[in-house]
C-alpha cells in the first residue's frame, strides 16, 4: 500500500540516493495508528535487477536490534524480576571475578585499531561489581565502546550460512568469556560511551533471566504478545529464502563473502548470529507496529506507564541524549531532522536503518536500508535521513 503522500518531492529525494547511497529501501509510516505510506524501492541484486525490494523484504536492523533486547529487559524489569538498580553480576556473578578491573581502551569498529586510553584514567581500575542494568541501559557502564569479539569467539569465520544449520553456541560462550574480563574504558557512571558490549552483556543477562537462549526471551517477551512475526536472528538458516533477504556488505575483512542472509555486524556473526547488540532482521512495517506499541502503550507490551514514560526521558546526556535504551532527538544535527519535536525518540542502525516516533504527532516511522552495501561512508544516509523525516513532518504538519 502506498499514499500519495508527499509522493513528487519523496521521489525526488529517493533518486537523489537510490542506489548509490542504498540500492534498497523500504518505509512505513504510521501517524494516529493508520500507514499513510508503505513501500519499498530498489533491489536485492542491484548489478543484475532481477530481484525488485518489497514491503515483505526484510533487512538487517542492526542497532536497531537493541529496541528489542532492552525492551524485554523492561519487560522482565515491570514483571519484579529485576531492577533498573540490579547490579549485573547478580544475573552474571563471572563478570565481578576479575577485579579490581584495569581502565585501558577499546578499539575502532573501523579499524581495529586501539584507542589511547582517556588521560585521566591512566592506571587507574574500576570495582566492575558497581555496574547496573540502568549503567547498561545508558551506555554509561564505562565498558568500552567495540573490541574485536568475533576474533576471540573462534578461530576461523563461520561457514557461509545454509538452512537448517545449527546454532554455534560455543561461539557465543567464549565470547561472552573474554567480555566478562575486558578492561574498563573509564568509570562507571560518569558519561555515555556507546558500548555494544554492554549491551551485549544485557542480552546475556535476559537470556539467565527468562531462562532461554535470547532469541527465545526476545520471542516470548515481546514478538509473540505483540504479533511481530518477521522479526527474526539468522534468516537463511531458519528457512527464509535469501530472495527474501536484503543483502549488505561484501566483507574483504574476515568472512570474505557478501553478507546476505547473516548479520553484517562481525561480533554478532562471530558470536553466532544471536546478540544483544545487532542480529534480528525484519520489515519496515513490523519495525513501526513495535514503535507504534511503544508510543500507545499497547497492554500486550507488559510495561507499564510510569516505566514506559521513564524509558523516553532523558537519563544521562553525553555523546548522546539518552532514555533506557531509547535516543532522544538531538538538539540539532539529529537524523530525526529539525522538524520532529524535542520529545521524539528512536535509534538508528550502521546497516542504515532507523525508527523515530513524534508522541506530540503520533507519528512512527521505520526507515530500512542497506547503506553499507556499497561501503561505510555515513555521509550519504545521514543526510537522506535528515531530509526524509522533514519532508514528512512538511506534508502532514506544515505549521
Amino acid at each position: 500500500m502506498s499514499a500519495d503522500f508527499a509522493q513528487p518531492a519523496l521521489n525526488r529525494l529517493i533518486e537523489k540516493h537510490l542506489p548509490r547511497t542504498f540500492p534498497a529501501l523500504s518505509v512505513c509510516l504510521m501517524r494516529q495508528g493508520e500507514p499513510v505510506l508503505h513501500d519499498a524501492w530498489g533491489w536485492i541484486d542491484p548489478e543484475t535487477r532481477r530481484r525488485a525490494v518489497s514491503t515483505e523484504s526484510l533487512f538487517d536492523l542492526a542497532s536497531v536490534s537493541k529496541l528489542l533486547v532492552e525492551t524485554s529487559f523492561l519487560v522482565l524489569a515491570d514483571a519484579g524480576k529485576v531492577s533498573l538498580d540490579s547490579r549485573l553480576v547478580h544475573v552474571l556473578p563471572e563478570f565481578g571475578q576479575l577485579n579490581p578491573r584495569a581502565i585501558g581502551s577499546g578499539q575502532d569498529p573501523h579499524t581495529r585499531n586501539f584507542l589511547a586510553i582517556e588521560a585521566p584514567y591512566r592506571g587507574g581500575t574500576v570495582d566492575p561489581v558497581d555496574v547496573t542494568f540502568r549503567h547498561l541501559l545508558t551506555h554509561s557502564s564505562g565498558l568500552p565502546p567495540w573490541r574485536s569479539v568475533y576474533l576471540l569467539a573462534a578461530d576461523e569465520p563461520p561457514p557461509s550460512p545454509a538452512p537448517g544449520q545449527p546454532y554455534a553456541a560455543e561461539r557465543w560462550r567464549k565470547g561472552l568469556a573474554a567480555m566478562v574480563d575486558f578492561p574498563f574504558a573509564g568509570a562507571i557512571g560518569e558519561t555515555v560511551r556507546y558500548t555494544d558490549i554492554g549491551i551485549m552483556l544485557l542480552g546475556e543477562a535476559v537470556a539467565r533471566l527468562q531462562g532461554c537462549r535470547l532469541d527465545q526471551a526476545v520471542r516470548e517477551l515481546v514478538l509473540r504478545p505483540l504479533g511481530l512475526s518477521t522479526f527474526t536472528y539468522n534468516p537463511l538458516i531458519n528457512g527464509i529464502p535469501r530472495d527474501k533477504i536484503v543483502p549488505t556488505e561484501y566483507d574483504d575483512h574476515w568472512r570474505h563473502r557478501r553478507a546476505w542472509g547473516e548479520v553484517h555486524d562481525e561480533n554478532a556473526c562471530g558470536v553466532g548470529g544471536i546478540a544483544g547488540h545487532a542480529g534480528l532482521f525484519a520489515t519496515a512495517a513490523d519495525v513501526a507496529r513495535f514503535g507504534q506499541a511503544w508510543l500507545t502503550g499497547d497492554k500486550r507490551l507488559a510495561i507499564s506507564r510510569d516505566l514506559r514514560a521513564n524509558a523516553t526521558r532523558q537519563q544521562i546526556r553525553g555523546q548522546f541524549r539518552l532514555g533506557l535504551g531509547w535516543m532522544l532527538k538531538a538538539d540539532s544535527d539529529s537524523s530525526a531532522g529539525d522538524r520532529y519535536s524535542a520529545e521524539s525518540y528512536g535509534h538508528t542502525g550502521f546497516t542504515g536503518t532507523s525508527l523515530w516516533i513524534d508522541p506530540a504527532r503520533q507519528l512512527v516511522c521505520a526507515v530500512l536500508s542497506n547503506r553499507v552495501y556499497h561501503g561505510r561512508d555515513p555521509d550519504g544516509i545521514h543526510a537522506f535521513r535528515r531530509a526524509f523525516h522533514d519532508l514528512i513532518v512538511e506534508a502532514i504538519d506544515p505549521r
